[in-house]
């Protein structure tokens, strides 16, 4: 089986956001809007961290599949690209990941 990626995730949210209908949970969920975007993202993002704490290995894949594909709908939903964050992630790679934490701005 060929291995599937992110980026493949990626192209298909891009696909079906440039799709119409009703068929589409990923339109559907662009055409409510970012907040409901991030809304979902947060939601998925807590299942995630709930099963990560209850050591259930099979739900802790099928959230982290739900949580990367809701992350990539609000990256689009904010017209943010993938490798936009990649470049970030690479930024980072230049320093520790302590030293990165400690050279971010403070509020």
């Amino acid at each position: 089986m060929a291995r599937f990626t992110i980026h493949d995730l990626a192209a298909t949210v891009d696909a079906r956001a440039a799709s119409g209908g009703e068929a589409s949970y990923t339109r559907k969920l662009l055409d409510k809007g970012p907040e409901h975007c991030a809304k979902k993202f947060g939601e998925e993002a807590v299942e995630t961290v709930i099963a990560a704490v209850e050591n259930d290995r099979a739900h802790l894949i099928a959230e982290s599949a739900d949580v990367l594909f809701h992350l990539l709908v609000l990256l689009k939903s904010r017209d943010v690209r993938l490798d936009e964050v990649e470049a970030a992630l690479a930024l980072r790679t230049t320093m520790s990941g302590l030293a990165e934490k400690a050279s971010r701005k403070r509020d």
